[in-house]
């Protein structure tokens, strides 16, 4: 008995859940930052409420990882999450958490430098850490979300 009405509950659910995509969600894509390099979406709008993927330090004119170590590379991430919000109708000021992934937790003070000139007051929420390894070999990748006003 229980079954039947939790099968039923997890069905109701889920139509629901379809139903509100088809209605609030929409795909954020611009070539102003990197194409994806995998089967997502630069980012995802759902209501007021924006979710980058994880961006890395990949030049959008070029398709090419940046050369000039963790400091150059934080920069073109930055670069592209700014690009991905634009195409969203936000900015970094409506960023309200970022997760930060590193290939090595010694690099934390030079992202930091990097990473405070773009969130000069009330920074967001954020996580770091550190990985064995990212996509292309990498050094960091951010992915954030926002929050915009309802319209």
């Amino acid at each position: 008995m229980w079954l039947c009405r939790m099968i039923k509950f997890n069905a109701t659910v889920e139509k629901g859940f379809d139903e509100m995509r088809s209605k609030n969600v929409a795909t954020i894509t611009t070539g102003a930052a990197p194409a994806a390099i995998g089967p997502y979406s630069q980012a995802i709008k759902a209501g007021n409420i924006i979710f980058t993927s994880g961006q890395i330090p990949i030049d959008p004119a070029t398709g090419q990882v940046v050369a000039g170590g963790v400091a150059r590379q934080t920069e073109q991430v930055m670069a592209n999450l700014q690009a991905i919000l634009a195409a969203a109708g936000a900015g970094l000021e409506n960023v309200v958490k970022t997760t930060l992934y590193i290939k090595d937790m010694n690099d934390f003070d030079a992202i930091n430098e990097v990473y405070s000139r773009y969130f000069t007051k009330e920074p967001p929420a954020r996580s770091c850490v550190e990985v064995a390894r990212l996509p292309k070999n990498v050094l960091v990748e951010i992915e954030a979300m926002a929050v915009v006003e309802d319209k």
